[in-house]
């Protein structure tokens, strides 16, 4: 009995890990983020500000007033995008290139804009 619910455990563990257990190593480019943020970004958030809703901007304070001050946050913004006017740019950059913009934007918004 304690065989099977160490088992269980482990497939639990297991099924809740399995992304990490296989996900790429990914190697951030800092200036390949600058780059593509450049390219794709800057129309609505030159210098880090909001163009569309200007209290949400890129610096450190605001990203961390709306719980947009990690990497998976920032990740999944600029792979989905939201309703209030950001579009979802997953399926025009690859998963490197989000990353890599995200780690910019995140670096940036430590360092300041």
């Amino acid at each position: 009995m304690k065989f099977f619910r160490l088992l269980i455990l482990f497939c639990i563990i297991l099924i809740f890990n399995v992304q990490n257990i296989f996900a790429e190593d990914i190697e951030i480019d800092l200036d390949a983020g600058q780059q593509i943020f450049s390219q794709n970004c800057t129309a609505c958030h030159a210098g880090g500000q909001n163009l569309v809703v200007t209290d949400k901007t890129l610096e450190i304070k605001a990203l961390h007033k709306y719980s947009m001050d990690s990497i998976g946050a920032i990740t999944k913004q600029v792979t989905n995008g939201n309703v209030a006017g950001m579009p979802a740019f997953g399926g025009r950059l690859s998963e490197e290139d989000i990353q890599n913009v995200a780690h910019y934007v995140l670096n940036q918004a430590k360092i300041g804009w």
